[in-house]
């Protein structure tokens, strides 16, 4: 009897593609722990102590036997920022697929875990302009079709200044074509995160973008239950 192939997660092959898309662009992997200490997942990402997100409706806390500290289980992939930065000397081109942890209430479109996809991008004379072209080819070749990008200001902590990015997919059959769709929060990375990571902020800039890869396999492959994800009904993995 001939063994039945394999099917690989939808969450592996996103996280495989985009790999590839920003290989092609001079970005490398790069992971981190994701039990996280405070300073990492908020202090060194210039997040006020007075912050809601370190809340407990938001966070979850931990306390580990033998750590004198609380930990967190980390609520974004940029703490691999940080520690990729006071490890590493510009220029640096960094991509960050990772589980991320919120305290919060599941539906259709909210887990209490999920995938974020972190970039980073560290060098002399970085601005928004290399951030708009960097997102544009990347959903160009995630979406294979021509897109549009466009910013909105907001505030991260962590950048200054911080956007909202759409983005629109100019051309083919996907329902997504003609439709501005909010995809990301992004920015400037802040100077207080590159000078406490040991980097010169009068010397270099950099930009930095999250986004959630289960929102994108929502969009690519038109997935109305993010909760699908983590079920572990093949029924589900086996139509990738």
């Amino acid at each position: 009897m001939e063994t039945p192939t394999g099917h690989q997660h939808p969450l592996t092959k996103m996280i495989a593609e985009i790999n590839a898309i920003f290989a092609d662009i001079g970005f490398v992997f790069a992971e981190g722990p994701e039990a996280e200490t405070e300073v990492y997942n908020f202090d060194r990402l210039n997040v006020p102590k007075d912050h809601p997100s370190r809340d407990m409706q938001d966070t979850f806390w931990f306390k580990p036997k033998d750590v004198p500290e609380p930990m967190v289980l980390r609520t974004h992939t940029s703490p691999v920022q940080a520690r990729y930065m006071e490890s590493h000397t510009p220029p640096i081109r960094i991509i960050v697929p990772g589980k991320v942890f919120r305290n919060e209430a599941t539906d259709a479109t909210h887990e209490a875990q999920f995938y974020q996809l972190e970039g980073l991008h560290v060098d002399k004379g970085v601005h928004l302009g290399h951030l708009k072209g960097t997102l544009e080819y990347f959903f160009s070749k995630f979406f294979s079709g021509k897109t549009e990008v466009r910013f909105r200001p907001s505030f991260f902590p962590f950048v200054e200044p911080g956007v909202e990015v759409d983005m629109r997919l100019l051309e083919g059959n996907s329902k997504l074509a003609g439709k501005w769709i909010e995809v990301m929060g992004a920015g400037m990375v802040h100077p207080n995160v590159l000078r406490d990571s040991g980097i010169d902020p009068a010397v270099y800039s950099g930009f930095a973008f999250g986004m959630g890869i289960d929102r994108l396999g929502v969009m690519k492959y038109g997935i109305e239950d993010v909760r699908d994800y983590y079920t572990g009904d093949l029924r589900f993995v086996n139509q990738f």
